[in-house]
């Protein structure tokens, strides 16, 4: 008899997301701020879905329910809400980028704007 997987951990480093988009790993990067947020500042390949329309946008999402889904807000509390959110509608291997893009722009890019 097989043991079930482990669960991803509800959160994954800006260092190990970098290292992903680096190695074009099979993931999807959800940025849920806001389009003035993402107007602001961006991580390319980053596909914006703003936490105030992900519940009746989700069936966008339907084709990527099996994959590696990584989300990122500013500071990391929204993308944990939206990651929790997605694994209870069937996302189970939905994480959240730990501090955000302003994690992003401390550690990985000075050149995307902090705000």
């Amino acid at each position: 008899m097989s043991t079930p997987a482990e669960p991803r951990p509800w959160e994954i480093d800006v260092v190990s997301v970098k290292r992903m988009l680096d190695e074009q790993a099979d993931f999807v990067l959800i940025d849920c701020r806001e389009t003035s947020e993402f107007e602001t500042a961006r991580i390319a390949g980053a596909r914006l879905l703003p936490m105030s329309e992900i519940a009746q946008r989700v069936e966008e999402l339907a084709d990527q329910r099996d994959r590696h889904i990584i989300v990122h807000c500013h500071h990391g509390g929204r993308s944990l809400r939206v990651a929790r959110w997605l694994r209870s509608v069937g996302f189970s291997e939905a994480q959240s980028m730990a501090g955000g893009i302003d994690q992003w722009s401390l550690t990985i890019d000075p050149a995307v704007p902090r705000y």
